[in-house]
């Protein structure tokens, strides 16, 4: 529980022109909602919250269906808290806090995607490790109506895409920059009127809070200059997709498990099995990850998405990146997942990538031999030897293999596994006849803010 903010701390919010507060959380179909409160209505928003249905744990991409199943239901009541700990001034009045779920009586939900992180950060400092964890946004500058800009100038990172946009490109470091949020690098990408930010990493559900928060700044302001800021893994049909990577580290107190020892690239024991774990799962994780109906499109050879379950050493095409302690890597060894994207749920993909990761050491799981080359251009028969798999385009597939996860329930919860499977099968039910066209079409604009 938060410390209440003061009344002069609240009166100087206002003070400074604060006066409504809005608090965000991110269901598992990956949509962001929220809530607003008067500034003087701070302290009771954190505690003892506002009420919100079961229901919208169900919430459904196409932003009017609920997925119905144990658990998600119009009878009960749940309170959503912020935590005044993060609260920042975004500007023109608002200020922002995540929030989690509470039960009337102030215990947590399980089914809470941030609770959920805030559990598994728990164990794992419960046994002795850290995480620092470093998100990626790619993201498709787009009009109004979700339409095309014109990009005849666009070049993949081009010089022309920063100067058509610096306006936005400057509006959205400086508001940034005031609330607190890190951008590393902020450049255009593959894809005409495309963008991706990196930013620094912080302990996992910081990290998280983050980047929902550089998300409602990077949309703010796009719609300050009349465009709209699309978030689909695939915005339109044969187009580049868009990711939305993990980076992640482990420490053992001051100690990296990345580097520093005899192992696989420097790596320590401990930090072999993070590996181990991370890629040894991600068939059972892959609908947490890159689930939605949409996420398919995208999971193919040559995007640079990790079609394969296999790690390699600055290997951009598998699923798991091994990124070496350089000089020119100030931050250290890290891990970057390549297949994660914007329709994830972000705490829920960080949690089963950390959870994983932990499983791994816990269990000792051996380290997959290393991915030197593209995995597409190995054999069936050499990939076979080396363990890769080709990871599933398949939403129902996917949707199996997590539902029969013993491994991810465990990791996670039931709670947590059934609402995640829940809302992607709703999506399979009602949309998987569709096309490549249709889909993106319909979900072109999905996880916009």
């Amino acid at each position: 529980m938060t410390t209440p903010l003061a009344g002069a701390a609240i009166g100087q919010l206002e003070a400074d022109g604060v006066d409504t507060v809005v608090g965000t959380f991110v269901s598992p179909s990956g949509l962001t909602h929220a809530k607003t409160v008067p500034a003087r209505r701070l302290n009771a928003f954190a505690d003892p919250g506002l009420g919100f249905s079961p229901v919208t744990h169900g919430f459904a991409i196409d932003r009017a269906g609920i997925a119905f199943a144990p658990g998600i239901s119009v009878v009960g009541d749940q309170r959503i808290r912020i935590d005044l700990d993060t609260l920042r001034v975004i500007g023109d009045g608002l200020a922002w806090a995540p929030a989690s779920f509470f039960d009337q009586d102030g215990d947590p939900i399980p089914a809470c995607a941030r609770g959920t992180l805030g559990r598994i950060e728990a164990r794992l400092a419960e046994a002795g490790l850290r995480a620092q964890v470093g998100h990626e946004i790619e993201f498709l500058l787009v009009d109004p109506d979700g339409n095309r800009l014109p990009g005849s100038l666009w070049a993949q990172y081009g010089l022309a895409g920063v100067l058509e946009y610096e306006g936005f490109v400057r509006d959205v470091t400086a508001a940034a920059a005031s609330a607190g949020v890190g951008i590393e690098q902020f450049h255009p990408e593959y894809g005409i009127n495309q963008f991706e930010i990196s930013l620094t990493p912080k302990s996992p559900v910081a990290a998280a809070d983050q980047l929902i928060l550089a998300r409602i700044i990077i949309s703010r302001v796009a719609r300050k200059y009349g465009m709209r800021v699309s978030l689909s893994p695939v915005p339109f049909a044969g187009s580049v997709g868009s990711g939305a990577h993990q980076h992640f580290s482990l420490l053992r107190g001051d100690t990296p498990v990345f580097s520093g020892g005899t192992g696989a690239e420097g790596m320590t024991a401990e930090g072999e099995s993070a590996i181990g774990g991370v890629v040894s799962g991600l068939p059972q994780a892959q609908l947490i990850l890159c689930g939605s109906i949409v996420s398919g499109l995208r999971m193919q050879p040559g995007n640079w998405a990790g079609a394969f379950a296999c790690w390699g050493t600055e290997n951009r095409e598998a699923a798991v990146r091994f990124v070496r302690g350089t000089h020119g890597n100030p931050y250290g060894a890290n891990v970057e997942v390549k297949v994660v994207d914007p329709s994830a749920n972000p705490y829920f993909a960080t949690a089963a990538i950390l959870g994983l990761a932990l499983d791994g050491i816990d269990s000792g799981t051996a380290i997959p031999p290393e991915t030197l080359v593209d995995p597409n251009t190995l054999s069936e028969d050499d990939r076979k030897a080396a363990g890769t798999v080709a990871l599933s385009s398949d939403q129902a597939e996917e949707i199996a293999a997590l539902d029969g996860s013993a491994r991810l329930r465990r990791i996670l919860g039931d709670p947590a596994v059934d609402v995640l499977v829940a809302v992607r099968r709703y999506e399979h039910e009602m949309y998987s006849h569709l096309d490549a066209e249709a889909l993106t079409e319909k979900f072109r604009m999905a996880w916009s803010l």
